[in-house]
């Protein structure tokens, strides 16, 4: 488009140029002229392509135009200057394009001085019109000179300097286009990860809390199918337990689900609000003395303060795991053994049990077990016990801020 609008305005230019005779009788003709023009328009239009072939073009049809007195000059003009600027704005090569610029600025500037030198020894002529005169220490003709250098020096000085501005401008926006992008794709993938992390907190919660209680009451109603004809009395309390802890799964489940539920709520399954903590502990146990595993819970040491709620519901949920699995694989026999060990900088949490060792094969509970270790802050032992049976320990440490435990 460019490449048109100048070849169009080269045109009326040259036709103007030519018929007010702006070289006198030294002027070309028209069709010169109008080939000149074509010659300036054509490497305008691949300037972008190639920068520095278009600019030496340019600037040699224009030297040529001027020297053999060709009637166009203020479409070469506009030539040059767009030239010029798309070296410094599109050449990819920044030492050549540097070297390029120099070059032909540095050539027009020697081709000033030489018509200057030219004009400043040639004699005065006073019969010839337009020439100025020489008289005086600042004469109309040394005015004359240094406005013509003046102006070239903006000429060239312009184009030099704005083709660097857009180039670095363009660097700049391609710069900040790769970061937005990089930004954009960041995001992405952390919404992806924020949404496999919100799938593997439900899941975790989801596995506790059924596996812990349909486990339980699995195992009560097979205590009460035993005893339904032996012992009716003892059955129906067993099924009253069973109701129980139906009841009670329902509503954590309820509980989760409406965590879930609520739009504005930041807090993670893990977080929820809950009643379980290191207080609820003793209740595990005697779950678990209910359903035939009997159970013991000691607690060793006096906590200096109250862990975070996030830690407490992480070693309540780890210890029903726990309990779950000792039900679940250790045996008949076998006993369970809940230690909470309080520390200056740390609370530690122990469950072992007696019995067979279990499934050799990690599986949900345990990797459960080990990301609400980590969530806490924490490391978690899990594993056989030399002298038979099984045990779970998890230490969270209690970071001190200000003389404080948090």
């Amino acid at each position: 488009m460019l490449a048109v609008v100048l070849l169009l305005g080269g045109l009326l230019s040259a036709v103007l140029s030519s018929v007010a005779g702006i070289y006198g009788e030294q002027q070309g003709s028209l069709a010169i002229a109008v080939g000149y023009v074509v010659v300036l328009a054509v490497p305008v239009a691949f300037r972008r392509r190639w920068p520095s072939v278009a600019a030496v073009l340019v600037s040699l049809a224009y030297f040529l135009a001027v020297t053999f007195r060709i009637p166009e000059i203020y479409a070469g003009n506009i030539a040059m200057f767009i030239a010029l600027y798309t070296v410094g704005a599109w050449e990819p090569n920044r030492r050549r394009a540097t070297i390029v610029r120099v070059a032909l600025i540095a050539g027009m500037f020697v081709w000033l001085f030489v018509v200057m030198f030219q004009a400043a020894t040639q004699p005065v002529d006073p019969d010839v019109g337009g020439a100025f005169s020489r008289a005086g220490a600042f004469s109309p003709f040394v005015a004359s000179q240094l406005l013509a250098l003046g102006l070239n020096a903006l000429f060239f000085g312009g184009a030099y300097y704005f083709g660097d501005r857009s180039h670095q401008q363009m660097r700049e926006r391609a710069a900040l286009e790769e970061r937005t992008a990089e930004l954009e794709s960041e995001r992405e993938v952390t919404a992806a990860q924020a949404v496999a992390l919100d799938r593997v907190r439900i899941a975790r919660e989801l596995h506790d809390v059924v596996a812990h209680h349909v486990s339980l009451m699995g195992v009560q109603a097979g205590v009460a199918r035993s005893l339904l004809t032996r012992d009716p009395d003892a059955a129906r309390e067993t099924l009253s337990s069973v109701e129980s802890s139906a009841r009670t799964s329902l509503h954590e489940l309820r509980q989760l689900l409406e965590t879930l539920r609520t739009p504005d709520a930041d807090a993670a399954p893990d977080t929820a609000p809950t009643t379980h903590g290191l207080s609820t502990i003793q209740a595990l146990v005697d779950d678990a003395t209910a359903a035939g595993l009997p159970a013991t819970f000691t607690v060793i040491g006096d906590p200096a303060c109250d862990p975070p709620p996030l830690v407490q519901v992480n070693l309540y949920r780890i210890a029903q795991e726990a309990l779950t699995n000792a039900r679940r694989h250790a045996g008949p026999g076998a006993t369970a053994d809940v230690r909470l060990r309080f520390e200056t900088d740390a609370v530690e949490l122990e469950i072992s049990n007696t019995g067979r060792r279990g499934s050799s094969t990690p599986g949900l509970g345990q990797l459960g077990m080990r990301e609400r270790a980590a969530v806490s802050g924490g490391t978690i032992e899990i594993g056989p016990r030399p002298r038979g049976g099984y045990l779970v320990r998890v230490r969270v440490p209690l970071i001190t801020v200000e003389g404080a435990h948090v």
